[in-house]
Order: structure tokens, then C-alpha cells, then sequence
């Protein structure tokens, strides 16, 4: 049936009505700026941005520089903060401080590495020869086959699986890295999944840390960084989010990482492609083993206890054995850690085994560490930081860099307190804005939605997190503003915090080569109580729909 034309009168009335009802006129157009401001050319590239910015309707810049650890800054980036905070004026642009992470802890742990996260490990075996102790490692969590010698055909024996054998994956004896073979990979582009991997499952102690390595070469692996090593409970929980960063080229080269094995007495372990498109590459020389005391912490909340165990007596750090540290903490497993030197005159002998228990931190991903909410110290830090940034910025508004917690709750600190990941979580973002408003009693204050968020990040099994972030929505003050940022989960995210009674400001763009994400994040943004705005939001320094966003948000395309 042909359409019917709608007469010239209908016409008229529906553009009468749509301009007696214009879409909502959001207050908070504001873009998202990442600069050191250790270069004046950081103070350029903000200039440009901020004139762009302003030229198009927006009226907000969120700016992250470092501002939580002000205390540590030379004078000449005061001297360009200053400028950017004239440039900012010029322009009828306000800046908002981005501060207090706890998720990407680097700042804090600027101060005090000891403040990251802390995961147990319970009675780890030391044994004691002469004046030092070291681990006994365990000895069922070992790799069968792990240099690919024994296969039949293009069949390795010892592992659960490897993909399409004689099609993807081979039995290499021409490139290897010692022995007689390799296990090489290749033709995986032309399947759906590109998986191109080899899995053992391996025995593990519980609450245990384990080192492995391998050795990978690879020849035009496309995309670039899609070899991957993941150590997956049963039930799929990753107890290794982490990212070798192996070029899609390379000679052989060793991957080193590391995990805890938590509660769990087996894992399996993967290591290959997962998506990948095309090239080739060698794996060879898989080992694991267990290590201890790497990356031990030393802080009130994550105590070391030595115990006999034989007798079960608890010995003294100070009289029995000196203070333990490594003094090569990097959250990374490139190390060993340190033995334990035994003191003369104490209760502990020679052949005495050690039951030793500690924490330890870690990195996941390209390295993120999360810092512990529970420390007290944590607290000074960022209340000197909010004196300081009120004494250099004054701003009106401040942003919480509150997401992706990907660690906490297990040390003795969190543990003592009784509480859930949720209402932990809850209880630092209340500390978090009460420091702010100390400083200036009206201040606004926005965090990021996810952590708060259960169509987001806010559950139980999330990264090594011990505990449920469940709730915690139900712990954060409630005159927060939510910035939403989960662009396939904008309709549930937003509407449940508007149901909340929040207030909400969408993260939008995120580095696409379309306007299409903003105007997604409009619309809903149009039917949800208490929306004040949108952001545009670059990781990858992206400013080239700068301009045509703000246009599509201050006239909202009318």
C-alpha cells in the first residue's frame, strides 16, 4: 500500500509543536583532556582544544594531570597549570579536577607502594639452611610437556586441547626454542573465532602464588597484541588479567607473569590467539612454579606471620628473623622474591621447615594497581591533595576517578572491618567527598558510574576483587552525579540511577569515527529525570569531531 501524504496542515502543526517543545538544553557540555603539563607544548595542545571547545558551545573541560599528587610537582607545572587555568577563563571554559583513583592507584603508590591491594598467601613452606629460609616450592603444580617434545602427528600430548591440530596448530621441529620442537600456530584467520590456543589444567594449593613462562615468537601476527596467556577458573574467573605485549614480530622472547591461585586447588592455563586474523608464531619451554614473599607489602594491614610447623609457634620479626621486604616491588613476577634471614640467638633452627604467611600486590592488565580503601594513610594523601587543589584551582565541580577497582578486600585491613566490597567501596567515595568538602563546603561532585552500577562492574567475581561490590550504590552519597560511560548499557544504567534519585551526565564518543555513540547517549539522555549533560571522552587523544560534537549537543542538532 503507498504511503499516505500527511496534509500541509498536519505539517505545520507538528513543527509548531516541535519548536513550542525544544530538547532539553543540558547545562554541562564538557570535554575530557588528559595532559602531564611537564611541556609547554602540554599547554599548547590544551590551548587548541579549550578554543575549539568554546567556539562550539561546550563549557567544561575535565582535566587529568596529576592533580592528586600536587605536593610532588615541579614549579614549572604550577607555572603551567596557572596557564591553563587563564587560558580556561578566557574562554568561558570551568575546569574540573579528575582525582582520587583507587583503581589505577599510581599516584598513591607514588607515595607508598605498601598501600596497593593485598592478596593472601597462607602458609607458603620456607625451609631454613644456615642463616636464611627459602621457599619449598610445591611440587604438583608442574607442566607435562611443557616443551612440546612428545606429540603424535601434529597432537601434543599432556594438554586438555589445542586448536584444530594439523590445521591451525603443528608440530614444529624446525623452529624452536630448545630441544627438538615447537608448537607453532597458523591458518587461524580463516576461521570464525581466530583462536589459535593450547590449554593444560594444573594442580594448584590454594592460596598460593605461582610464576609462569614461556617463550613466544611470532611472525606478522595480526592484530598486533593478540597473544594472550589466561589462567581461568572451572567456572571461567580470571585469576591473571594481564597483557604480554608481544609485538606482532619478535625473535623469541620470554613472557613472565604470575598469579595467586586463591581459593582454588586447579586452574587451567592458556596461552595463543584469541581473535586473531593472520601471521604465525611459536610457543615453547611452558614452566610454572610456585614463588614466594614477590612483591610482599609491608603495612599495618597486610602482616607477615611465621609460624613453626612443626610446633605452630609464632616466631618474631626483629628477634627471630629480620624485617622482610622486597626491595624490588613492582607488582610484576620478573623477580624472585627475598629469602628470610634467620637471626642469631632466636627461637628459629637450622632445618626447621616455616609455615609463612603474607600479602602481596599485583598488577593486572598494562599494569594497574589498585591501592587498598581500608589504609588510613591513603586518606592523608588525598586530604592534602584536596587542600592543595583548592589552593590552585578553586574549582566548583570535582570528578572521582572511581572505576575499574579491580583488587581489594582480602587483606587483614578490609578484612577487619566487617564489611562488604560494596559498602567498603560505598564508605571511601563518602571519605573521598567529605575531603573535598572540607576544603570547600558547596563543592559538586561526580564520579564515574561503573563501580556503583550493577548493569556495570558493581558484583561479586570481579578481577581478583575478594567480595561483592553488590550495594554499593547504597553507601555513596546520594548528591552525587553519576557519569554514566557503558554506552551498551545506557538505557538500564541510566534509568536506574535516575530511579535512585542521582543525577546523571553521560561519558560519551570514546574514540569512534562517528557522532553516532553522542547521539545514542541523547536520546536517552532526553527521557531520563535529572539528566545535566554529556561529555565528549578521549583516550586516545581524538579531537577531530570536537567541534561537530558540540554543535550536535548545544543545539542538539535543531
Amino acid at each position: 500500500m503507498a504511503a499516505m501524504k500527511k496534509p500541509p496542515m498536519l505539517i505545520f502543526l507538528a513543527g509548531l509543536l516541535s519548536s513550542l517543545c525544544p530538547a532539553k538544553d543540558y547545562p554541562y557540555r564538557w570535554v575530557y583532556v588528559s595532559r602531564s603539563l611537564r611541556a609547554d607544548s602540554d599547554v599548547a595542545d590544551i590551548k587548541g582544544i579549550v578554543e575549539r571547545a568554546s567556539e562550539h558551545g561546550l563549557n567544561g573541560m575535565v582535566l587529568s594531570a596529576g592533580l592528586d599528587m600536587l605536593d610532588k610537582q615541579p614549579a614549572d607545572y604550577l607555572a603551567r597549570l596557572e596557564q591553563v587555568q587563564r587560558i580556561c577563563k578566557d574562554n568561558n571554559i570551568e575546569i574540573i579536577p579528575i582525582i582520587f583513583s583507587a583503581g589505577y592507584g599510581g599516584a598513591i603508590l607514588s607515595y607508598d607502594k605498601n598501600l596497593a591491594a593485598g592478596i593472601h598467601v597462607r602458609n607458603a613452606v620456607f625451609l631454613v639452611e644456615g642463616d636464611k629460609a627459602r621457599l619449598v616450592p610445591d611440587e604438583s603444580a608442574k607442566i607435562i610437556n611443557g616443551g612440546f617434545e612428545e606429540f603424535s602427528g601434529d597432537q601434543m600430548a599432556g594438554y586438555r586441547f589445542h586448536d584444530r591440530p594439523g590445521e591451525v596448530s603443528f608440530a614444529d621441529k624446525q623452529v624452536f626454542k630448545s630441544g627438538k620442537a615447537s608448537l607453532r600456530f597458523e591458518n587461524f584467520g580463516k576461521y570464525e573465532h581466530g583462536h589459535a590456543r593450547v590449554m593444560q589444567e594444573i594442580k594448584v594449593r590454594p592460596h598460593r602464588c605461582y610464576r609462569i613462562t614461556c617463550y613466544v615468537k611470532t611472525d606478522s601476527l595480526e592484530p598486533a597484541g593478540s597473544f594472550q596467556i589466561q589462567v581461568l577458573t572451572a567456572n571461567g574467573r580470571s585469576l591473571a588479567p594481564w597483557d604480554p605485549r608481544v609485538p606482532g614480530t619478535s625473535d623469541w622472547r620470554k613472557v613472565v607473569m604470575g598469579f595467586n591461585s586463591l581459593e582454588f586447588d586447579t586452574v587451567r592455563l592458556y596461552l595463543g590467539a584469541w581473535g586473531g586474523k593472520s601471521g604465525r608464531f611459536w610457543v615453547d619451554d611452558l614452566a610454572v612454579e610456585e614463588v614466594g614473599l614477590v612483591n610482599v607489602l609491608r603495612r599495618d594491614g597486610t602482616p607477615v606471620t611465621v609460624k613453626s610447623e612443626q610446633t605452630g609457634t609464632t616466631c618474631e620479626e626483629g628477634s627471630d628473623f629480620a624485617a622482610i621486604s622486597d626491595p624490588r616491588l613492582n607488582f610484576r613476577f620478573d623477580h624472585d622474591g627475598p629469602s628470610i634471614k634467620i637471626l642469631p640467638g632466636g627461637r628459629i633452627k637450622d632445618g626447621q621447615r616455616l609455615m609463612v604467611s603474607y600479602y602481596h600486590g599485583m598488577g593486572v592488565n598494562n599494569g594497574q594497581v589498585t591501592v587498598c580503601m581500608s589504609e588510613p594513610k591513603v586518606y592523608e594523601i588525598w586530604g592534602r591533595q584536596a587542600e592543595l587543589i583548592q589552593e590552585h584551582l578553586a574549582p566548583k565541580k570535582w570528578l572521582l576517578s572511581m572505576d575499574e577497582v579491580r583488587a581489594g578486600g582480602g587483606c587483614a585491613a578490609c578484612k577487619q572491618r566487617g564489611m562488604t566490597m560494596g559498602q567498603i567501596l560505598g564508605d571511601c567515595i563518602t571519605r573521598q567527598a567529605r575531603l573535598i568538602r572540607k576544603v570547600d563546603p558547596q563543592a559538586e561532585i561526580l564520579t564515574w558510574s561503573d563501580m556503583l552500577d550493577p548493569n556495570h562492574n558493581a558484583h561479586g567475581d570481579y578481577y581478583l576483587v575478594d567480595g561483592d561490590f553488590a550495594g554499593s550504590w547504597n553507601y555513596a552519597p546520594k548528591d552525587l552525579v553519576i557519569v554514566c560511560w557503558y554506552y551498551q548499557k545506557r538505557n538500564e544504567s541510566l534509568k536506574f540511577f535516575s530511579s535512585l534519585g542521582f543525577k546523571t551526565l553521560a561519558g560519551a564518543y570514546y574514540d569512534g569515527d562517528t557522532l553516532e555513540n553522542p547521539k545514542g547517549w541523547l536520546e536517552t539522555l532526553d527521557r531520563t529525570p535529572g539528566a545535566l549533560g554529556i561529555m565528549y571522552t578521549t583516550w586516545q587523544n581524538k579531537y577531530d569531531l570536537l567541534g561537530p560534537f558540540g554543535d550536535l549537543v548545544s543545539s542538539k542538532g535543531n
